[in-house]
């Protein structure tokens, strides 16, 4: 099994750039981006302690920061990382590996009232990984916490995640076709999944 990320292996150089310029593009034109931001701070209680896993440019924690909420945000990616603090200032932005996640020397045990997994992140794992990548995450849960998982079905089959995230010690408790809360059906390109440890 490869340790390397699929975000390094299945992608063209200069990717990382190329995408938050998008972000930025996107943000220019009026684009909402700030859908799953917007669905955590309604599930939460003012002033939360919330982690965005692989946060890429900073987008959704920005707009969280931004609520009012404290805000630690990790990715993989340097160069994103770089363009979060640009774009995105306020949360705590560090370098790191989701699947080896350790964030106990940062307060409260490293602990975190929710996390939001969205951007397909949880997809761009290196093969093999997503169990361990979900369990690393449920370890930064407060007890009743929720995890927010978002991915387009097309790029990891519902049954084998399902499968991951109950051997990871997650239980399922919604799962929309969008971030929107649109009602989950079979043929929907999107998956966003409520979880709890």
């Amino acid at each position: 099994m490869t340790s390397v990320p699929r975000w390094f292996t299945d992608t063209e150089d200069g990717h990382s750039a190329d995408y938050a310029e998008s972000m930025r593009q996107r943000a220019r034109d009026g684009e909402d981006l700030e859908g799953e931001a917007r669905l955590l701070d309604a599930v939460v209680t003012p002033g939360s302690r919330l982690l965005d896993a692989g946060c890429g440019q900073g987008r959704i924690a920005g707009a969280l920061h931004r609520k009012g909420h404290e805000v630690v945000a990790v990715d993989i990616d340097p160069v994103l990382l770089a363009a979060a603090g640009e774009d995105n200032p306020g949360p705590t932005y560090l370098l790191a590996d989701l699947t080896t996640l350790d964030l106990s020397g940062l307060g409260h045990g490293g602990l975190f009232d929710a996390i939001v997994c969205a951007g397909n992140v949880i997809t761009f794992v290196a093969p093999g990984a997503e169990v361990e990548t979900l369990r690393s995450l449920r370890r930064h849960l407060v007890s009743g916490g929720i995890c927010l998982v978002g991915f387009q079905v097309e790029r990891m089959d519902l049954d084998d995640f399902d499968r991951d995230l109950a051997e990871a010690g997650f239980v399922l408790e919604q799962r929309f076709a969008t971030w929107g809360l649109q009602p989950w059906h079979d043929e929907a390109e999107f998956a966003v999944s409520f979880l709890r440890a």
